[in-house]
């Protein structure tokens, strides 16, 4: 068996108070790591700076490597866990923001980075569009990473899926007025590309939102193997069999039985 133990964070993000948040957040690690034995811990979208930032994002926005990654890499390298940060991420060009996911290897070092395909239109006023759907492969495992919105878009996960991803890592800021919708897609993503999902999702209050929790853990069945039910801070931790991800294709068949061919229009801009 490929094991691995998967940890999400509920939590919720001070906006524009960056040194609370990541305070918080290596306080969470040590607090999950010291607990059990942890291989990675997914936290939510724009954990670091809070969702609601406007034009404050120009100045809370990391480059990667960079102070924040540095920081909770030490966390990560102490206890030799894999960190999916959710945050701002700047180019060289100051003006180039990004919804970012960055994950920190457990020798505290960059692994890799996800930058937000989908954006709504609020973020497309500050962040540019990613562009890439790559997993990551690690020692653990093959790792899908989307953000928030990405969820409701089923070319997003089956483009993760067909590259190989076996569990997909969703840091995301989900509104509490599409909590049923959340729950819903969660599990036809799973369902429909028999995989894994560790969806870390943030709660509390901003100025124009309020956020659903729910965090939860999703079995390549689609069944809920964890959840948070309730809009409180706190953590998950599942142990999960990559090789039921095989065994699952095996079974329903869904690779083989897609008809490529047949869907033209989904990639035909309209």
């Amino acid at each position: 068996m490929r094991e691995l133990n998967v940890a999400v964070v509920q939590m919720q993000s001070e906006l524009s108070k960056m040194e609370d948040n990541v305070g918080k957040m290596a306080e969470m690690v040590t607090r999950i790591a010291t607990a059990q034995p942890v291989d990675i811990i997914v936290f939510p979208e724009l954990s670091v700076t809070g969702y609601e930032g406007g034009a404050r994002f120009a100045q809370m926005a990391q480059r990667v490597p960079g102070a924040v990654t540095n920081i909770l890499g030490r966390r990560a390298n102490e206890f030799g866990v894999y960190l999916l940060i959710g945050m701002a991420v700047k180019e060289d060009v100051e003006t180039v923001l990004y919804n970012g996911a960055v994950l920190i290897a457990p020798d505290g070092e960059v692994a890799g980075q996800y930058r937000k395909i989908h954006l709504p239109a609020e973020e497309r006023l500050v962040f540019r569009p990613g562009y890439q759907i790559k997993p990551f492969e690690t020692e653990i495992g093959t790792l899908g990473v989307m953000t928030g919105w990405d969820l409701a878009f089923p070319e997003m996960a089956r483009s993760l899926m067909l590259s190989g991803a076996e569990i997909i890592l969703l840091p995301a800021a989900w509104q509490a007025r599409e909590a049923d919708i959340w729950r819903t897609l969660l599990v036809a993503r799973a369902y429909e590309n028999d995989t894994f999902i560790a969806a870390a999702n943030r709660i509390g209050e901003e100025p124009s939102y309020v956020f659903a929790g729910q965090s939860a853990i999703l079995a390549p069945s689609g069944e809920v193997l964890a959840a948070l039910e309730e809009p409180e801070e706190g953590y998950i931790v599942v142990r999960l069999d990559l090789d039921e991800v095989r065994r699952r294709r095996e079974e329903s068949q869904v690779m083989l039985a897609r008809q490529p061919a047949a869907y033209r229009p989904i990639v035909r801009k309209y």
